[in-house]
């Protein structure tokens, strides 16, 4: 006993020692302007204009759909595999039955189009965004700017069922929002680039030039899976302009050496590295509860940040293919154990006309060749290496925990990249999609936070 109190107190001060020890200070992220429209970047100033945008289809293309939806060819899952093998093709046949008999893709654009749409020249790029104002703002009362960005295989349509909960709260009391969301170059309705190298802090200079076109000296960002990086790179390289920023996914490159020791000691010593019930459950045995769900549920993201064409052109072609790849994530990463379940548990969630609605998104647009590329772009040049992987965020964060998020990070953790820590919440319910899937505690959340981070 008391040479385990003694290893305790000294463990104790080790990690005392790591966490409040003077660390050096890095220089701040930097990053020019970049040319990613095709060909050599013209002589002439590019075209600044805001330009109003519509979301729209033609009838060959719903036509071109339906023929390579009724020429696809069935496969069989095997029996009581259920989705551990991936998307059941038992309950695929439904879901496809419903979107080519059922579906009606008319009213989903008209649901699409019910915020404004707008498209802008930056940086040779066709950037789309969608800006929802209040309509009914309060006497007295100032919209806040608020920089919302998805990640993959998500859209800007992730945002539509939080977009009203701040842009109309119901309590007085509560802040109210202007939205932006824009598009990922690459990503649906914004223009691909056409070169190679861009990354996370390409689209983060990209985005946070779209702010400042729109008059927004300061304003707020939230993201989460990729936009998580993007908005993190933001506030990197626009500290006095980013006020606060709202994580609901968090990936820290390099930990340090806190994490090592609390991943060897902290399920015997959690009060030392802060960890909560929930870090000891989410962490521990870390091989079961990490390594092995990670190895489950990354094999996309090896194929796409090595070879992403090759994939990609066989989702291209198939819209079922597209579906069954991007639906699929839909299931696990919103709770592992509906891969116990013969749909995938999908239903339980979203339901099947927004799931579609986000699928149709890549489809229409021939974009899911262009999205995954950004796995190359950032993954492909190592993972911890790149300068923005060291240079610390200073501005007063905050990181909404999901229980079924695919990543697990304690606060300790979070906050060798994220000294400003602000706001660290567990929230009671959700996974990877967590504006998608939980949109009042998301909301709820970036209250509570931006309220903070104002007074």
């Amino acid at each position: 006993m008391l040479l385990e109190v003694a290893a305790a107190v000294a463990l104790g001060v080790v990690v005392c020692l790591l966490v409040f020890r003077k660390k050096k200070v890095e220089e701040t992220l930097e990053a020019e302007d970049g040319w990613w429209g095709a060909g050599q970047r013209p002589e002439s100033a590019e075209d600044e204009t805001i330009r109003p945008f519509r979301v729209q289809t033609s009838t060959e293309e719903i036509q071109d759909l339906y023929r390579r939806i009724d020429q696809t060819r069935p496969v069989p899952s095997l029996e009581e595999s259920r989705f551990h093998y991936g998307f059941n093709s038992t309950y695929l046949q439904k879901v496809v039955s419903y979107w080519r008999n059922e579906f009606d893709w008319e009213k989903q654009v008209a649901k699409l189009n019910k915020y404004p749409h707008f498209k802008t020249k930056i940086d040779g790029l066709d950037i789309h965004f969608i800006h929802v104002r209040p309509p009914h703002l309060p006497e007295g009362k100032t919209a806040i700017p608020l920089l919302m960005v998805h990640g993959w295989p998500s859209s800007f349509f992730e945002f539509y069922g939080i977009l009203p909960l701040l842009t109309e709260p119901a309590n007085p009391d509560d802040i109210v929002f202007q939205v932006i969301c824009p598009s990922i170059p690459g990503y649906g309705f914004s223009e691909a680039p056409h070169k190679q190298g861009f990354d996370s802090v390409c689209a983060a200079h990209i985005f946070y030039k779209l702010m400042k076109r729109l008059g927004f000296n300061e304003f707020y960002a939230q993201g989460g899976d990729w936009g998580c990086l993007i908005c993190t790179n933001i506030a990197q390289l626009q500290p006095s302009r980013v006020k606060g920023l709202h994580l609901s996914f968090l990936s820290v490159a390099n930990p340090g050496l806190i994490a090592g020791l609390s991943l060897l000691f902290g399920q015997r010593f959690p009060g030392l590295f802060e960890l909560k019930d929930h870090d000891v459950k989410r962490l521990f045995p870390f091989m079961k509860k990490v390594v092995v769900e990670l190895l489950k549920e990354s094999g996309y993201m090896h194929i796409q940040a090595t070879k992403p064409d090759t994939a990609g052109r066989a989702l291209n072609d198939s819209p079922v293919g597209l579906a069954v790849y991007i639906l699929e994530k839909f299931s696990t990463w919103t709770d592992p154990e509906f891969r116990n379940l013969e749909d995938g548990g999908l239903e339980r969630k979203y339901s099947i006309d927004d799931l579609l609605t986000n699928v149709m998104i890549y489809w229409v647009t021939g974009s899911i060749i262009s999205s995954m590329r950004l796995y190359k772009e950032i993954l492909g040049r190592g993972v911890g290496t790149q300068k923005h992987d060291k240079v610390p965020v200073r501005v007063p964060t905050a990181v909404a925990c999901f229980p079924n998020e695919l990543v697990h990070l304690p606060k300790i953790w979070a906050k060798q990249k994220y000294p400003n820590v602000v706001s660290f919440n567990y929230l009671p319910r959700g996974g990877h999609f967590g504006a998608f899937e939980e949109p009042e505690l998301l909301a709820a959340d970036i209250q509570s936070f931006v309220k903070k981070v104002s007074k």
